[in-house]
């Protein structure tokens, strides 16, 4: 009985109300424009996190990430439409000697009305705008850096990213296949009245390891699909209740390798999430209900085929989730932001369907700093 009314409540909240919560205050975009040309700023970056796991499944492990994260670059606007930047990414995570992860920032950036080219480091990870069954919000910590292509259109009713990262490359003769990533995201605006909008969000990521002047011809090539489509409708309220939302979407998983070594070569899975932003904090419920489905870069515990440690290659083709999720993100002071989130569910799926939760803690900080004018 629990299942069925829980199940009602998600669904009867999703007639009235996005698919996650607002994660503008993490992102971090530095873009071109008149009254900075022939400037050099440097742009400085901390994201600090806590995000702990209360988890006891088969599908994702608990445990806790805990530390800080610097991005200092220098930008040089060389022209209205481009900038230039360098500068460096690191990662320290507390409790463990010195620092965890180090790598060097560079991209050049055009950008002209609604469009930019980025190619190098590109502003990827979860500023995609993937739903979390295809990427998961995690990766803002363990792998936020892409290096690659990336188009952006950013119209007042249309948004796309186009984007291609290489995660690996090889030279010739290495014992090491080559992995590429990439994916496209729009969101159109059907119609927008009276405090109403109303979107028709599409999404895809395609996975690549392959390669020709590797020396492992015995390992099979692998090409792996996510996709998703759906629609959005929100309402705008007032002072207390800011708005009101709902985004919904069918996502799909195939294989497309000309070998089929995994557990499934094919599934789908239903995103279903109604919530609300209030001067309190915001108020999300999300009900993915999954079949045979494997992700390429989402959240673990949305997938039939396990990679916890102790419980790897576990299956299960049906998975029901059902998450009731709370966050409150203010400005504490000019650029510098607090988001704390709390995030319960139930496995519906398992016999024992009790309560299990994670909960974060982030405090980020950004401002760019003109240093000087080079004169012309």
């Amino acid at each position: 009985m629990k299942k069925q009314i829980l199940a009602f409540f998600l669904i009867s909240l999703s007639l009235l109300s996005k698919a996650q919560f607002n994660n503008e205050a993490i992102f971090n975009r530095i873009r071109p424009a008149d009254s900075l040309t022939h400037e050099l700023h440097l742009n400085f970056y901390n994201f600090n996190y806590v995000r702990n796991y209360e988890y006891s499944n088969n599908f994702h492990d608990g445990y806790t990430l805990y530390g800080t994260q610097l991005e200092p670059q220098l930008v040089y606007y060389a022209h209205p439409n481009l900038a230039i930047t360098g500068g460096a990414y690191l990662r320290k995570d507390f409790g463990r000697e010195g620092i965890y992860d180090a790598k060097p920032l560079f991209n050049i950036k055009y950008s002209k009305n609604d469009l930019t080219l980025v190619f190098g480091s590109l502003e990827g990870n979860i500023q995609h705008g993937y739903i979390e069954p295809i990427y998961d919000f995690e990766r803002k910590i363990t792998t936020p850096i892409e290096y690659g292509t990336q188009l952006l259109v950013e119209k007042e009713k249309f948004r796309l990213d186009g984007w291609i990262a290489w995660q690996k490359m090889i030279y010739r003769g290495d014992a090491q296949k080559e992995e590429i990533v990439g994916g496209l995201i729009t969101e159109s605006t059907l119609a927008e009245t009276n405090g109403w909008k109303l979107s028709i969000p599409a999404q895809f990521l395609v996975y690549h390891e392959g390669g020709q002047i590797d020396v492992l011809k015995e390992v099979p090539i692998s090409t792996l699909f996510n996709g998703a489509t759906g629609f959005k409708l929100g309402k705008k309220v007032g002072y207390n209740v800011k708005e009101i939302y709902t985004s919904n979407y069918i996502a799909a998983y195939k294989d497309f390798s000309p070998t089929k070594a995994r557990a499934y070569q094919g599934g789908f899975g239903l995103w279903l999430n109604a919530g609300m932003d209030t001067k309190w904090g915001s108020l999300l419920a999300s009900y993915w209900k999954g079949n045979n489905f494997i992700t390429i870069k989402g959240m673990p515990l949305y997938q039939s085929v396990s990679e916890n440690l102790y419980e790897y290659g576990y299956k299960q083709n049906h998975r029901e989730i059902l998450s009731i999720r709370y966050a409150y993100q203010k400005e504490l002071l000019p650029h510098l932001y607090l988001d704390v989130r709390f995030e319960p569910h139930f496995d519906l799926g398992q016999s024992d369907d009790k309560l299990q939760f994670n909960h974060s803690f982030f405090i980020t900080y950004k401002e760019d700093f003109r240093l000087f004018k080079v004169k012309k």
